[in-house]
């Protein structure tokens, strides 16, 4: 059952420095200094990109995230596990009972997560 929207906050795009509420890609957030992850997605890479295409996807996706966290109040809902291995909490996130990473892969931003990468090079 998807979760009631009842979070909400501005969300910036993350700099350098401390971070507590912001998009660091497109599926990975900040929110009230807490780092989560889309669990039932994966976006392109930004920050180590294996081609052109994936780093251009992957701004598109950080930015198309940024304009969905924005885009009014949200629920997150827990999945089997509570964390990567990275600390991340792993959350799928909805709206109006629509998971928002779901959304991300119909645009073509996304791919569904099915416990291991997809390559996002030589797909365009």
């Amino acid at each position: 059952m998807p979760p009631q929207d009842t979070l909400s906050a501005s969300f910036p795009i993350c700099a350098s420095g401390a971070r507590t509420t912001c998009v660091v890609d497109g599926d990975t957030f900040w929110l009230d200094g807490i780092k989560y992850r889309i669990s039932d997605i994966d976006t392109p890479e930004i920050s180590e990109p294996k081609c052109a295409w994936e780093r251009e996807l992957g701004e598109r996706a950080k930015d198309r995230l940024q304009s969905l966290l924005n885009g009014g109040a949200f629920g997150l809902k827990a999945g089997l596990r509570d964390e990567d291995k990275y600390g991340r909490k792993l959350r799928e996130v909805y709206r109006g009972g629509r998971s928002l990473g779901a959304q991300l892969v119909d645009e073509g931003l996304a791919h569904r997560w099915f416990g291991f990468k997809q390559s996002w090079c030589g797909v365009n």
